[in-house]
């Protein structure tokens, strides 16, 4: 059996498993780290006994539903490597196109940030890479999830302050920007979250109260005092929350503009409160 036989084979075992067929190539390939060449120029022949040990092994995890970054211990944000584990959620190309949204809106290098929730600190480590001289702040209520943010900003080699705190509970400072990517999926909507986020990424950082607004709730009631005159807030969202999102933002800031805005699938995916 050639590795394009073998391949095959335990792809339609973990489809039939309800895993993504591709999920098998991609962690071996990270695993080994092959190029698609070498992928290619390797179909034809035997596989090793390593390889067939090594396969056996990502087929298992997968198999138990574990994502494949947390296999690979390393996810993707923009231009960034970040480390990944079950402390962390792995990062989302929606949540690039937030970060992408940012730095298109705002040009000015003296801007303080603050990111709440910040998880593995790809939000705010990719905004201090692409504008270093803004001051950010990346809070977390999780100590082992900032432990890994602080790792990954050493290894991306950026400057960022990092607080332990539950929304503003440590926040002392005023900032012109407020974003977060917080926990938004709703506990009856279980049902629409893949199994291998269900089964292995942190419920904390995925799920929350009151059909997923609790957390937007806590950050936009106490936002005033941490916002500078002019400040904005920017929020990651699921599909059905930006109605909700913007009637929350209208009675406590009703004199700022707040929009939704859709990501490159046409779903709403962001909300943004500013000046107009």
């Amino acid at each position: 059996m050639n590795y394009a036989q073998l391949f095959h084979y335990y792809e339609d075992l973990l489809e039939k498993n309800g895993e993504d067929r591709e999920n098998l190539t991609y962690v071996f390939r990270e695993l080994k780290s092959w190029s698609s060449l070498d992928f290619l120029l390797h179909q034809n022949q035997e596989p090793t006994s390593e390889d067939k040990k090594l396969l056996e092994e990502i087929v298992a995890k997968l198999e138990q539903h574990v994502s494949p970054q947390y296999i690979t211990g390393k996810a993707y944000f923009r231009d960034l490597e970040l480390k990944v584990d079950n402390r962390v959620l792995i990062p989302r190309p929606e949540t690039e196109e937030l970060v992408d949204l940012i730095l298109a809106e705002n040009s000015r290098a003296d801007l303080s940030v603050l990111d709440i929730g910040t998880g593995s600190g790809a939000i705010a480590i990719a905004l201090k890479k692409a504008s270093s001289s803004w001051q950010i702040t990346a809070a977390d209520i999780s100590s082992d999830a900032l432990d890994l943010a602080k790792e990954n900003a050493e290894d991306n080699q950026v400057d960022i302050e990092f607080l332990e705190s539950d929304v503003y509970s440590s926040i002392s400072d005023t900032f012109d920007i407020i974003v977060s990517n917080p926990p938004y999926i709703a506990f009856n909507d279980k049902d629409e979250v893949g199994l291998n986020v269900l089964e292995s990424e942190p419920h904390l950082a995925l799920f929350a109260d009151e059909d997923g607004f609790a957390i937007y709730r806590q950050i936009i009631e106490g936002a005033q005092p941490f916002l500078a005159e002019d400040g904005k807030l920017y929020f990651e969202i699921g599909y059905k929350q930006g109605p909700g999102l913007l009637k929350l933002l209208a009675q406590h800031f009703p004199e700022k503009r707040s929009r939704v805005i859709a990501d490159i699938f046409g779903k709403d995916r962001m909300v943004v409160m500013d000046n107009g």
